[in-house]
């Protein structure tokens, strides 16, 4: 009591009060957005004690930014109810050993659902290479701090993408691949004070430079 909890590990995806802090206001918050008529996908208990996340689904890309702000709104207005203030920081609890929040950005066009080719999916997660810079300026402050190599991102110096691979700047979905390479991808940069509708902006640049 007073201190800190124990070692990240038991609190992922986790059940049981010892394990999983805050559920109420979540539940509350999912069922808010419900009721709010947003395509809200699902929520589930992260990594850090305390530490949730909530998914979020729209075609277009001002439709996902505009969902996405009014989802965050709601959340601060339900912690009101509750006297609890919503830490919206990258890395919530500083350097200690406890991964940080992300807002990772799934994405997809007509080219990635239906090309079928791996290949092509290389194609567009290369064309990013060249802008690790612009994307990060607009992936949220204080990434440095989130994006070192460790607990589950890829270095905010670097780039990398890989088949399921939780450590890289793009994960590419182990469900695209078992359809034959149709689908999408995840930019697992973006941090979770990000703006959206700058993340998708950008994400959207990039691609359209791909020579697919």
């Amino acid at each position: 009591e007073g201190g800190y909890p124990g070692p990240q590990g038991p609190y992922y995806c986790s059940v049981g009060a010892k394990n999983a802090y805050g559920r109420n206001i979540v539940e509350e918050h999912l069922d808010a957005c419900i009721d709010a008529g947003l395509n809200i996908e699902g929520i589930n208990a992260e990594v850090a004690a305390g530490q949730w996340e909530f998914q979020i689904f729209s075609k277009g890309a001002k439709e996902a930014g505009d969902q996405i702000w009014i989802a965050r709104y709601l959340l601060e207005r339900i912690g009101e109810t509750y006297g609890v203030s919503i830490n919206w920081h990258c890395k919530p609890l500083g350097t200690l050993d406890w991964n940080g929040s992300g807002m990772h950005a799934n994405f997809s066009n007509t080219t990635l659902r239906t090309c079928g080719k791996k290949e092509t999916y290389d194609t567009i997660c290369e064309a990013f290479r060249p802008f690790v810079k612009e994307h990060i300026d607009v992936y949220g402050a204080d990434n440095h701090l989130r994006l070192t190599g460790k607990h589950e991102t890829a270095s905010i110096h670097d780039f990398s993408f890989g088949v399921s691979d939780r450590g890289a700047s793009i994960r590419i979905p182990i469900g695209a691949v078992e359809k034959g390479w149709k689908g999408w991808l995840e930019d697992r940069r973006p941090n979770s004070a990000a703006d959206p509708y700058k993340v998708a902006a950008r994400i959207i640049k990039t691609v359209k430079t791909a020579k697919v």
